[in-house]
């Protein structure tokens, strides 16, 4: 199904179904049981709504009785463990089908709700499995819980529109505790779909086959019934069966109320449906193993035992957890199939598949692009790039009262200098002489494809705010035929999203040209960082890394100069002058009143002072070799970087390489604050927030100045990130932190996060504003920048990896005729020292009908701004309530979709918008994240480590940090080129049999099944055996073989793909460091009490309900 596809305007209709009251309960073992969310859940293992295909060929249908199932047997899958390790009434840990929640009335907190009966069922022996069609039949509409496993991939399952149904009084809900797995769920049979009418929702039913129905039930399934038939890929909506009349069967104990009434007047069925959007059937789930065998249908006698199928190591056959470790009442609660709700992975897949093949053209306004995961060619033709610009919604409300219902925000992710692969050009660069680019004399928009030419020419339209000005005679050309500029196409400026002008000195400070910028290189040479050999290393790594620098376009050489300072309790400068034939060294020693004691021969052109240069790096480490000084300063020698740069007269960037708390007497000073005792209290935010003002001060001198600074950490203990990272983010700087450095383990990843650090493109001392056409306007900015008044993003520096994001608020009515139009304008320095404007245009489509909104959304970049929002509320809200409030938006975002978009049915049914699926997952994934919920592991410097580095995270980054790839290494096959497909990110789609690498941008796992075979152990690790491969290994062997290139090959890439270099962990099964990738498997719940995605989606039902309510 194409994700971005366009639903047809007029919502789908359908019957309603009945809504179920709830019921008390206790739990297992008489004890009183935790509340929950009601959560009714659709049939297990039956038809999805959503996805519908035809049969697969050569399954009969065949009708279902109350004897023995007949023999013939729906294909057995290959590999296909789960029901013969364990009889088919237990748990197995598999594919559960349609999610199906019920939101019970009144207002609930998180996770608390009556729970529903548990039902005590008598033993079955089992008998044959049934054929799909019976299966199909029984199961369309069974509420289910329990543990949770992986599910197949759906055979096909054809279209068939929505039925009536038939009501019915004595149905309850069942309950899935918040977070828990273990909770008992109540399990209602339901009636199978059949057609009817055709409507305009794509809804399901199986085919008929023209036999005999059997009759339905209400309550729990029997134990002798296993749930089988095909899951379908993601449904985008999961929905709630009808009760249906009890069947002749064993008797059922322990039902409370009234017994349910018999009803057959009605044709039996319920209505699935995908909220108008129609397309190609959807193929098997990618990476995941054939369908489930099928089980024998409700009521039937047990038959003769089957014989088990043979075991395969597959990750759809693994129970978890196995049976014999559940409680005996646990073996008979089913859960949720994790395959019948959407998954990240299908709809990566899909839009890979559907819009990787051709190129992303521009020219039209309002184009949702193709996901960040998607690799595709961008053809600039009047929009900027989706590598510039990515929007929340790409059509947006004509009125704030349409936006504010909605309550989607609008936001704009904006990386102006991103990079491009090889196969895009660069921005032109547009030189218009001393008359410099020509702008709008009221707004002082810049020349772009959408200003309007008028009078043959003469003068020109403002798009953004209407007022009429003169075209400069230089600037004349004649209008065509049908009123664009003959010249459109020969002009960047008049036909491309994206481009530069160079600037004039009016855009320069001081009405002067710049300066080439400044790298100065700050060590901290502490008797921590000379014991570690960081100091060593350093200076080492610096004489190679000096050649370089970044330059502009073809030059031979770069422009950058640079500087040497050394530092402990004072501050050490270096005259590295051409002409000296050793370096000299001044100190300071008065830190409280900082100054430069040498302006000539501080900054030098490498090449010039070359040998000077190596001289000094070769002598750092031996001058400090012995030092006893465990204290540092760190405020006075960030002051010291941007005096230099100041009596330089030029912007530039100092490298700071830091190891401890500064406690040292100077300005700056901080005391160790860490208090884990704060953690969930209202003061846990003075955790987040800086401890002292100075670091602001100093952070708004340094951006006047265009010093930007980049910060690596070395702690062994607590730093306080939260305050020294205050500089680096307001300077549009960049933290690195490597936590117990030590030079075997973690050489690589700093060597390699410095060298792309020190080569990366930067613009320097720059200035960015978002201009909009009249009706929106900005009025928040996130990122890692300085804002002095309410326009004007300050950025003393920004590299090509940092983004901006705006959000925007109505001021006035807009037109859906001429859309909404947004500019980007950024002036920064070269690296060459050239003044430069850097423009990003973009068209947006506006609407009077939410159904518009709601087909346009991106959901990663929603989630991307979501996130940003949060980790800001943070510094000024307790971590509950930022947590809240997230909850509250999506519930209403998707409550308003629901009412006023989905057709009407029961409000037993989750129904999502299409583009907006994942949103339930992605934003759990945000909210289990350790800023906003932290394990007992995760220290007060990693989470404001990660809170600020997700503040300038582009879209692909956050998709892949907050929900993490997950990559089989050896199902693939060997000698395949291309990256393994992805599996979803849960411990049941883990085989013990396979390998997996992990990663989130950060973090890089190379997970090892306990029971791979000797082959893959040898040919990876050099090892003959799983036990004999080291605990913790972060490097793997080179060796010459298909397989160990081929996973050295796929790591190279991941790292390439990211932004900072990620860490190799090797991770056994049942090892110690398993607890941490598990962290990872987002899908599951976690330890520190995160919901898994199943629950979540429960509660979100449940909040959705409330507000419908």
């Amino acid at each position: 199904m194409n994700v971005n596809q366009s639903a047809p305007p007029v919502p789908p209709f359908g019957q309603p179904q009945p809504v179920y009251p709830g019921y008390h309960q206790s739990s297992y073992g008489g004890q009183p049981g935790s509340t929950a969310p009601a959560t009714p859940y659709g049939a297990y293992n039956g038809p999805l709504p959503g996805y519908q295909q035809p049969p697969p060929p050569g399954v009969s249908r065949a009708p279902s009785s109350s004897g023995a199932p007949p023999a013939s047997i729906a294909q057995a899958p290959c590999g296909q463990g789960a029901y013969g390790q364990f009889g088919q009434g237990d748990v197995q840990n598999g594919p559960s089908s349609t999610v199906q929640m019920q939101r019970l009335p009144g207002s609930q907190p998180f996770g608390s709700a009556p729970l529903a009966p548990v039902v005590s069922q008598p033993t079955v022996s089992y008998g044959p499995p049934p054929t799909s069609s019976q299966v199909t039949a029984q199961l369309a509409g069974m509420r289910i819980s329990g543990p949770v496993a992986p599910a197949p991939p759906p055979s096909g399952l054809g279209y068939g529109p929505p039925t009536s149904l038939a009501s019915a009084s004595g149905s309850f809900p069942s309950s899935g505790l918040y977070g828990s797995y273990a909770q008992a769920q109540g399990l209602s049979g339901a009636q199978p779909p059949q057609r009817s009418a055709p409507p305009q929702a794509s809804s399901f039913t199986p085919p008929a086959s023209g036999v005999p129905r059997m009759p339905s039930m209400t309550g729990p399934p029997l134990p002798g019934q296993g749930f089988g038939g095909p899951p379908v890929s993601q449904p985008n909506h999961v929905s709630s069966p009808p009760p249906q009349a009890l069947h002749p069967g064993p008797q059922l104990s322990g039902l409370p109320g009234p017994p349910p009434p018999m009803h057959s007047s009605q044709p039996p069925g319920y209505q699935l449906q995908q909220n108008g959007s129609f397309g190609p059937a959807r193929g098997p789930q990618p990476n995941y193993g054939s369908p489930y065998q099928a089980a024998p249908p409700f009521g039937s006698q047990p038959g003769p035992p089957q014989p088990l199928p043979p075991k395969r190591l597959d990750p759809d056959a693994i129970p978890s957890p196995q049976l014999n470790e559940l409680p005996p009442q646990q073996k008979t609660r089913h859960r949720i199939d994790p395959d019948a709700i959407p998954s990240p992975i299908q709809v990566i897949e899909d839009d890979r598949n559907n819009r990787g093949s051709e190129p992303f053209v521009t020219g039209v306004r309002g184009q949702v692009p193709p996901l960040v995961t998607t690799n595709f060619l961008v053809k600039d033709q009047g929009n900027a790039s989706p590598r510039y610009i990515r929007c929340t919604s790409y059509n947006i409300p004509c009125t704030s009262d349409m936006a504010k219902q909605a309550q989607v925000p609008l936001a704009a992710v904006i990386k102006p200098l991103a990079r491009l692969p090889a196969e895009e050009a660069l921005p032109y660069v547009v030189d218009h002489g001393e008359s410099g680019p020509l702008r709008c004399n009221r707004c002082k928009a810049y020349m772009c494809p959408f200003m309007q030419f008028i009078e043959g020419g003469r003068r020109f339209q403002c798009c953004f705010c209407s007022c009429i000005n003169d075209v400069p005679p230089q600037y004349f050309q004649h209008l065509d035929h049908t009123g664009r500029r003959v010249d459109a196409y020969d002009r960047p400026e008049l036909s491309l999203g994206s481009y530069e002008f160079l600037a004039t000195v009016d855009y320069c400070k001081n009405n002067k040209f710049p300066s080439p910028p400044a790298f100065i290189f700050m060590i901290d040479v502490s008797y921590n960082a000379i014991r570690s050999g960081l100091v060593r290393l350093l200076c080492e790594e610096l004489k190679s890394l000096l050649d370089f620098l970044p330059r502009e376009g073809g030059a031979e050489e770069s422009a950058i100069r640079v500087g040497f300072v050394t530092y402990n309790k004072v501050l050490h400068f270096y005259n590295v002058k051409s002409s000296l034939a050793q370096p000299q060294m001044m100190v300071v020693s008065d830190v409280a009143d900082m100054f430069v004691p040498l302006l000539d021969g501080f900054l030098v052109n490498v090449s010039e002072s070359r040998a000077v240069i190596t001289s000094l790096l070769d002598q750092i480490p031996e001058m400090f070799a012995d030092t006893r000084e465990t204290e540092t300063v760190f405020a006075p020698v960030i002051q010291a970087g941007m005096e230099a740069l100041k009596a330089a007269e030029c912007a530039g960037k100092l490298f700071l390489f830091h190891t401890s708390l500064p406690i040292a007497e100077a300005p700056g000073k901080l005391k160790n604050r860490d208090d884990r005792k704060l953690i969930n209290t209202d003061k846990e935010k003075t955790l987040f927030q800086p401890q002292t003002g100075a670091y602001q001060s100093l952070a708004k001198d340094c951006v006047a100045q265009g010093c930007c600074v980049d910060l690596f950490l070395f702690p062994n203990q607590y730093v306080d990130v939260a305050t020294l990272s205050v500089v680096p983010q307001l300077t549009g700087g960049s933290v690195y932190k490597y936590t117990c450095f030590q030079v075997e383990n973690d050489q690589e990843r700093f060597l390699s996060d410095l060298r792309r650090d020190i080569q990366k493109v930067v613009g320097f001392d720059a200035v960015m504003r978002v201009r909009t056409s009249t009706g929106i306007r900005a009025i928040d900015f996130f990122g890692a920048f300085y804002m002095s008044n309410t326009t004007d993003v300050e950025l003393a520096g920004l590299d090509g990896d940092k983004t901006v994001t705006v959000e925007f608020k109505h001021d006035d009515r807009l037109n859906e005729e001429s859309g909404a139009l947004l500019q980007c304008a950024l002036l920064y320095t070269s690296c060459a020292g050239q003044r430069r404007l850097r423009i990003h245009n973009l068209a947006l489509n506006c609407c009077t009908q939410l159904a518009d909104l709601y087909r346009n959304c991106e959901t990663d970049t929603l989630i991307n701004y979501l996130a940003k929002f949060a980790y800001r509320g943070v510094l000024n809200s307790p971590v509950k309530s930022v947590r809240d409030t997230l909850i509250t938006q999506c519930a209403q975002i998707l409550a308003c979709y629901r009412k006023n978009c989905a057709s009407p049915s029961s409000a037993g049914q989750l129904i999502l918008p299409e583009c907006m699926k994942l949103l339930p997952v992605y934003l759990n994934c945000v909210l289990k994240s350790d800023v906003l919920q932290p394990g007992a592991e995760v220290t007060t410097d990693d989470r404001a480590y990660v809170r600020q580095l997700v503040t300038s995270m582009d879209v692909a980054e956050t998709n892949v940090f907050f929900y993490p790839r997950l990559l089989p290494l050896t199902k693939s096959p060997i000698e395949s080129t291309t990256e393994p497909p992805a599996v979803r990110a849960s411990e049941e789609r883990l085989s013990n049999g396979d390998v997996y690498l992990l990663e989130n941008g950060l973090n890089l796992f190379l997970w090892v099944g306990a029971s791979v075979q000797q082959g893959v152990v040898q040919s990876l690790f050099n090892v003959s055996s799983f036990s004999q491969i080291p605990s913790g290994l972060s490097i793997l062997p080179v060796l010459d073989n298909p397989l160990s290139k081929k996973v050295r090959g796929l790591i190279d890439s991941l790292r390439a793909q990211r932004s900072r270099y990620m860490k190799l962990i090797v991770v056994k099964q049942e090892d110690k460091l398993e607890m941490l990738f598990k962290h990872f498997l987002v899908e599951d719940k976690s330890l520190n009490g995160g919901a898994s995605y199943v629950d979540f989606l429960c509660h979100m039902h449940k909040e959705i309900r409330q507000l419908l309510s």
